[in-house]
């Protein structure tokens, strides 16, 4: 009579430590931000490692060895791409308030091309709205560069202290595991450590995943663009490639900047229909092909638990939370199922279950 108070107690009591690391999470989201740069970086670099490791060199020299390819790396990323995508963003800043202005000029063509039989006055009242958010973004373009100057310096300061980070999170990884297994109530260790792994292989390959198809999105989404002859290909294809992160939406979103730039350019439905085969064929190819390739296994999600926890983790914690909402909501499906299972029970408990069935 007892057991089921306790299990509630301790029910709300994870849900109250849950709702308290959230609470410190959003406070210290720029904290959060980098550890959770660094945390994602070690997880893909960890192979590596342990294949380094398994060439019979030592774990010091394999990081050391690996941050030397990455240092080589990135002299190359910044003397080739980093002042190609400034130029870009050079030339693409002093046309941005005609680009806002172009958006309320095709608001309202569409609104006197488009009025319907039925329901005018709503309609009517929708693209109000519609251009009145358009006027707000105009005005709040300002702050809007603040922000982002605000947080580019923050993302700086995170790019200088995750290469340290990264590296005692992979040099001390097994006394690490090693302290949080001491940590670890005897009679439910093996179990803990049992699930531990399987969502440990789950975040892990995830993330590992989702960087190589984001990657490759990116890549045949520039690549399409500029074969399209479509403005600021680069940075549409940037943005599709981080876009693919968001499940089931994300290929719409990714669209909406290309097509906004194709009709600027060219005025005409041909190129909105060439630029949505394009990202169609792209998306087919990530559905069908990459992700089948990369990722090993399905997380077979609820979709409605998946989107509402990349909307909860998103506000929360923005691009990061989007990214590992989905590896969360695993970790929170396998912890489930194990607690379905039985296993956190105590071997009393199990026994008395089974006589009771029986």
């Amino acid at each position: 009579m007892l057991s089921k108070p306790n299990t509630a107690n301790r029910a709300m009591l994870t849900l109250a430590v849950a709702a308290m690391l959230f609470a410190v999470g959003h406070l210290l989201r720029h904290t959060v931000s980098c550890f959770l740069l660094s945390f994602v970086i070690a997880y893909l670099l960890d192979p590596f490692v342990v294949h380094l490791e398994g060439k019979r060199l030592s774990r010091a020299k394999g990081i050391v060895a690996i941050y030397i390819v990455l240092s080589i790396f990135s002299v190359f990323f910044f003397s080739f791409f980093v002042p190609l995508a400034i130029i870009r963003w050079r030339a693409l800043l002093p046309n941005l308030p005609i680009y806002i202005q172009d958006i309320k000029n095709l608001t309202l063509q569409f609104q006197t091309r488009f009025e319907p039989f039925y329901g005018a006055e709503e309609w009517s009242w929708l693209f109000d709205n519609a251009v009145d958010w358009v006027n707000k973004v105009v005005a709040g373009l300002g702050a809007g560069v603040y922000s982002a100057a605000a947080s580019m310096v923050f993302n700086i300061f995170n790019l200088i202290l995750s290469p340290i980070l990264v590296f005692f999170m992979l040099f001390y990884k097994a006394e690490i595991k090693r302290t949080v297994a001491g940590w670890l109530p005897d009679k439910r260790k093996a179990v803990l450590l049992e699930i531990g792994n399987e969502v440990n292989d789950s975040i892990g390959g995830y993330i590992r995943g989702q960087v190589i198809v984001s990657l490759i999105v990116a890549i045949l989404s520039a690549g399409a663009l500029f074969i399209l002859d479509v403005d600021y290909a680069l940075f549409n294809g940037i943005f599709a490639g981080l876009a693919s992160v968001l499940p089931f939406i994300g290929v719409i979103i990714a669209m909406i900047p290309a097509l906004f730039f194709a009709y600027v350019k060219f005025h005409t439905w041909i190129a909105l229909v060439k630029v949505g085969i394009a990202f169609a064929v792209i998306y087919f190819l990530e559905g069908y092909l990459v992700k089948p390739l990369v990722f090993k296994r399905s997380m077979n999600l609820n979709p409605l638990l998946t989107i509402i926890m990349v909307m909860a983790l998103g506000e929360l914690i923005g691009f990061w939370g989007i990214l590992l909402a989905i590896p969360v909501a695993a970790a929170a499906k396998i912890v489930s199922m194990a607690f379905q299972r039985g296993d956190f029970r105590d071997p009393e408990e199990s026994k008395e279950a089974a006589s009771t069935e029986g």
